[in-house]
């Protein structure tokens, strides 16, 4: 593949302007034949003799007349090619700010790559943490289930080694959908199986606080809250509802 050709470095200042002005260039050659056409002037009408015999008066008169004209033609020459240096930089000075325009439009592409890549670092140090915590909360939903069959049992019964080993090898939300049993269910009364005992209640508040905090994660990791939806739409999501509205309620009464 070909090498791109260089680019220019547009906050390089603006070259000098062309030496082969076409006003240059006629300044110059207006300037050489008036000077000839002066100098033929006093030679052949004048007298050089008759030239130097001039007052000082009469020899600045005739040097201010001939040089006058030179000098406005040099004014005007001096002021178009300063406007065409005015020009240049004004143009150095445009692309200079379009540049600067696209290093903005950059850095703010970059800034939101960063943005973006930091949302996913975030979603993924939540993920990791979700499968930790999840297996804490089916943890505490077991012993909570655990702590109410040993009063009354029926919710977990003779399968309640089947549930653990089920926990154990990677379905950490079993004892809460067991525990569901209890909030749909008309069987059993939902206060007594949260509230119902100190070891209960002590398991309820500790499944809410640490549900609580994988909330707070969740919703920092995911501003669309897609993660935050479906943690709600879990069994641990559906059994923390449970937990919530009993403890509001029982705050109620209170």
């Amino acid at each position: 593949m070909a090498e791109a050709a260089p680019r220019p470095d547009i906050f390089e200042p603006a070259p000098p302007h062309d030496r082969n002005d076409w006003r240059l260039a006629m300044g110059l050659t207006f300037t050489v034949v008036w000077i000839v056409l002066g100098y033929l002037y006093i030679s052949n009408i004048v007298g050089w003799g008759e030239f130097v015999r001039q007052n000082a008066p009469a020899l600045g008169g005739f040097l201010e007349g001939a040089f006058a004209p030179l000098a406005f033609l040099w004014l005007v020459v001096g002021f178009f090619l300063q406007q065409k240096q005015l020009l240049e930089n004004t143009k150095a000075v445009q692309l200079q700010y379009v540049e600067m325009r696209r290093s903005v439009e950059q850095a703010e592409i970059q800034s939101r790559a960063l943005a973006a890549n930091e949302i996913h670092v975030r979603q993924d140090i939540y993920l990791k943490t979700m499968e930790t915590v999840r297996r804490q909360l089916g943890s505490i939903a077991g012993f909570l289930v655990m702590s109410y069959d040993q009063e009354f049992s029926g919710i977990a019964g003779d399968d309640s080694g089947e549930l653990w080993r089920q926990l154990g090898t990677g379905d950490p939300e079993v004892f809460s959908r067991r525990a569901l049993v209890v909030y749909y269910s008309a069987e059993y009364d939902l206060g007594d199986f949260l509230f119902g005992s100190p070891i209960r209640t002590r398991h309820t508040r500790r499944f809410m606080e640490v549900y609580e905090r994988l909330v707070d994660i969740a919703r920092d990791s995911d501003p669309r809250g897609v993660l935050l939806d479906a943690l709600h739409d879990s069994s641990h999501g559906r059994l923390y509802r449970g937990m919530k509205t009993e403890s509001d309620r029982r705050a109620a009464e209170q």
